[in-house]
């Protein structure tokens, strides 16, 4: 907090943003404005609720203050920068961004939210620094409704790449620490991404699909169908980094390909050989590097899957429920700050005390619970628990009211009856 501190016009809005955040790492099974003032032992969830609208502070500038936090903590000159997207589930058509689209965390075409995020990642550590609303062109080509949201003027429709792109050129701006950048099929699909981030003079591990169309000296081809061409003694057993089973053991081969940009092209495959299932990446360095290097980056890019479950799980990142661009980007920014918090703290204290023998080493999530039962803690009276009984029937009650009305409304009815 001392570092965000003059981003916040007012203290109390300062006071309110360390209050959401001691809320989003408690053990609420929900979190959102009503939950943590509750469990904060306010009267109400005013306050919270105009920190995320109406009060005067910067999102963006507290974002690079985590980046820089994070960067501080965990930067490394093999640093990698992962990008990847992840929806949140809707009921309604109001909240920014929302329609049917498809989404990894239901695994289907749902009414959904969708936002691109990017992670740092370095060997102390890896934690979110960066987000990025999706609007699809249903929203970016309606201006009543985007301004309906509170979307500013001049946002207009942008791919989840070219959102990623953004967010990677800021880092590398802002002297993040990185070789090397890693993500999915969606990403390394996109030919103007790539062709960016040579010219950053950055290197790349981006996955493609199987019928990825790969340059080679006698004319484009699938990418898997250069799999059957490579010799035996190509593949090589390498580890991609240890996974909560151990070592995740697969064999890659390495072809060299033409490329219009300088620097050096690859396309990586990735076998494993209990399914003799195929994955495919696209590769770029300006200097040379060997195979591990390579493969050391493309196992990083699980990072971001770690960083999305223990957001969701351990900090209500997915659990806002505010529907206008503002309140999202405030949520989420502090969201990613308390996450840092608890990446950042945790790897200190394994420096400060390695486990035993007999123990695993302290896990964020673990971490979690101590800080929020031995640190925090709750507020709980019984004339406490009762007002805010009386507080959530009240407006379950006005908004059943306001329900009715509009159906009684549109069908005609009597509400009397």
């Amino acid at each position: 907090m001392d570092r965000v501190r003059p981003r916040f016009a007012r203290y109390e809005s300062a006071r309110h943003a360390g209050a959401l955040m001691l809320g989003l790492l408690s053990g609420l099974d929900r979190k959102n404005c009503w939950t943590i003032a509750e469990h904060r032992g306010d009267v109400s969830p005013d306050g919270l609720q105009h920190l995320l609208s109406r009060a005067k502070w910067d999102a963006d500038a507290v974002r690079d203050d985590l980046r820089h936090y994070v960067v501080e903590e965990f930067g490394d000159p093999d640093g990698v920068l992962i990008v990847d997207e992840t929806g949140d589930v809707k009921k309604g058509v109001h909240t920014v961004g929302a329609q049917r689209q498809y989404t990894g965390t239901a695994g289907r075409i749902e009414n959904a939210q969708v936002a691109v995020y990017l992670t740092y990642a370095a060997p102390r550590g890896h934690a979110l620094i960066d987000r990025a609303l999706y609007l699809p062109r249903s929203w970016t080509d309606d201006p009543v409704r985007m301004a309906s949201a509170g979307v500013p003027d001049g946002v207009g429709f942008a791919t989840k790449p070219a959102l990623a792109l953004q967010m990677i050129l800021s880092a590398v701006k802002a002297g993040v620490p990185a070789r090397f950048v890693a993500g999915d099929e969606v990403y390394g699909n996109d030919s103007k991404l790539r062709a960016a981030l040579t010219d950053t003079a950055m290197g790349y591990v981006l996955a493609v699909a199987c019928d990825h169309r790969v340059p080679t000296q006698g004319g484009a081809v699938r990418a898997d169908a250069l799999t059957g061409t490579l010799p035996a003694q190509s593949w090589q057993k390498m580890s991609a980094g240890a996974g909560t089973k151990g070592p995740r053991f697969y064999s890659w081969a390495l072809i060299r390909i033409p490329g219009d940009q300088p620097g050096l092209h690859w396309l990586l495959l990735h076998r494993n050989d209990s399914t003799d299932e195929m994955a495919y990446h696209r590769c770029h360095s300006p200097r040379p590097v060997p195979l591990a290097t390579l493969v050391r980056v493309a196992g990083q890019r699980w990072k971001i899957e770690e960083s999305f479950q223990t957001a969701k799980g351990q900090a209500g990142l997915d659990e806002h429920q505010v529907r206008r661009w503002c309140s999202w980007h405030r949520w989420s920014t502090l969201a990613m700050l308390a996450m840092a918090f608890l990446a950042v703290t945790t790897a200190a204290e394994k420096d400060r005390q390695p486990a035993p023998t007999g123990l695993i080493d302290l896990t964020l999530n673990e971490l979690r619970k101590l800080f929020d039962t031995l640190t925090v803690g709750a507020i709980a009276t019984r004339e406490h628990v009762l007002h805010w009984s009386i507080w959530r029937r009240k407006h379950q009650a006005t908004a059943r009211y306001h329900h009715y009305r509009r159906r009684s409304e549109h069908y005609k009815i009597d509400l009397r009856l």
